[in-house]
C-alpha cells in the first residue's frame, strides 16, 4: 500500500525557542538547526536546553566557521596544547557541550574527513572547556 503525502519526522531551522514551542503545539520536533558554534551561540543557550529537555537533536549551522572561529582567540593555545587544530577544539568542544548536538562539519577532502573524525576523539581538559564555555 503506498501512502502519499505523509510527513515521517520534523525538523525546524534558524528558529526561536518561541518558534519551536509553537511548532510543538502542532507536531513533534525532532530536529533544530540553528547557527551555533564556539564563537556564535547568539540567542540560542535557552533553546539548546529546551532541545535537551525535549530530547530534541540540536544541529549546529557553521559548526566549525563562517567567519566566527577567527575572533576565538582561546582556541589557539588550547590547540597547540593538544597538537590540533582550532577547528578540532571548537569541534571537540560543540560535541562535549551537549547530548543532543549533532554537528555535521563540512569536508572537501578524505584529509580534511580525518582531521574531523580524529577531534572526536581530542579529550580537552575541564579548564579548558570552561575557558570555551565562558566566552558565551
Amino acid at each position: 500500500m503506498e501512502v502519499v503525502g505523509t510527513i515521517r519526522f520534523i525538523g525546524v531551522s534558524i528558529v526561536t525557542l518561541e518558534h519551536l514551542r509553537e511548532a510543538q503545539l502542532i507536531e513533534d520536533v525532532v530536529s533544530v538547526q540553528n547557527p551555533y558554534n564556539v564563537g556564535n551561540r547568539h540567542g540560542n543557550e535557552a533553546l539548546l536546553a529546551a532541545c535537551e529537555n525535549d530530547a530534541i537533536a540540536f544541529i549546529p549551522y557553521f559548526p566549525l566557521d563562517g567567519g566566527d572561529l577567527d575572533t576565538v582567540k582561546a582556541l589557539e593555545p588550547i590547540a597547540r596544547a593538544h597538537d590540533a587544530t582550532t577547528w578540532q577544539v571548537a569541534l571537540a568542544w560543540l560535541l562535549h557541550r551537549s547530548p543532543v548536538m549533532l554537528p555535521i562539519p563540512g569536508t572537501s577532502s578524505l584529509a580534511h574527513l580525518d582531521e574531523n573524525v580524529a577531534a572526536a576523539s581530542l579529550e580537552l581538559s575541564k579548564e579548558e572547556y570552561a575557558t570555551l564555555d565562558a566566552l558565551a
